[in-house]
């Protein structure tokens, strides 16, 4: 009996070893296996990526930033196309990767102009616009590219600041349509406190479901135009 059971394992074992993978080959497979991500983190990286508006309120801001870091490089007596790469990568872009080529053709000596007309972004992309066109104009008038420059700085931090000053204004409007909004959830909150079964009427009868489908869709509009009239005004 003994030795048929040291038999069997013994034939159990080579058959596991002879048809198992190799140590070797499981180690490598997981290190080569592209592990995804939980959906928490992408969760979270969808949550925190920034929005349109701020998206484009960090581009003008970088490139008022580019207009004076290329000014003063210009006043130092720096070559325009070293001025532009140098300011570039003194300044915190929100997607450097897209200045590339600008940089390469400032290196190269090709068209910067169009270099950053092509980089720059749908929105929050008029400080590049501008910058092209005051290359362009340097280029074919030999007009004095550090003044365009400052000029160009100046438009665009005044027009910041009243952005600024239009968002701060706005934000009263905003904080009222939110408290507004929520205004309903309260009175809820009051009428079970009072013991008026608001959820009952809500969910157990179909003038409550028309009512609650009602006054949410009314809400949700009441939002969205709200917000939609703020970013128009603040544009």
């Amino acid at each position: 009996m003994t030795y048929a059971l040291v038999a069997a394992l013994s034939t159990a074992c080579a058959v596991w070893l002879w048809t198992a993978p190799a140590i070797a080959d499981t180690r490598l497979t997981k290190l080569t296996t592209v592990r995804r991500r939980p959906q928490w983190q992408a969760l979270a990286e969808r949550l925190t990526r920034p929005t349109p508006a701020r998206r484009a309120d960090a581009w003008r801001r970088a490139s008022v930033e580019l207009c004076h870091a290329l000014s003063a490089e210009l006043s130092a007596g720096r070559t325009p196309g070293e001025a532009l790469a140098r300011a570039i990568s003194a300044v915190d872009f929100p997607e450097p990767e897209a200045l590339r080529p600008i940089v390469a053709a400032a290196k190269d000596g090709s068209d910067v102009s169009a270099a950053l007309l092509s980089s720059a972004p749908s929105q929050g992309g008029e400080g590049l616009r501008q910058l092209a066109a005051c290359w362009n104009v340097s280029v074919t008038v030999g007009a004095g590219l550090a003044a365009l420059v400052e000029r160009v700085a100046s438009t665009l931090r005044a027009a910041q600041a009243h952005r600024q000053d239009v968002a701060a204004q706005l934000a009263g409007p905003r904080t009222t349509a939110r408290m507004l909004a929520v205004l309903p959830a309260l009175g809820l909150l009051m009428a079970g406190a009072l013991n008026m079964r608001p959820l009952s009427f809500l969910f157990g009868s179909l003038p409550g479901l028309v009512c609650l489908i009602s006054g949410i869709a009314l809400d949700v509009c009441g939002l969205w135009w709200t917000n939609r009239m703020a970013d128009q005004a603040q544009g």
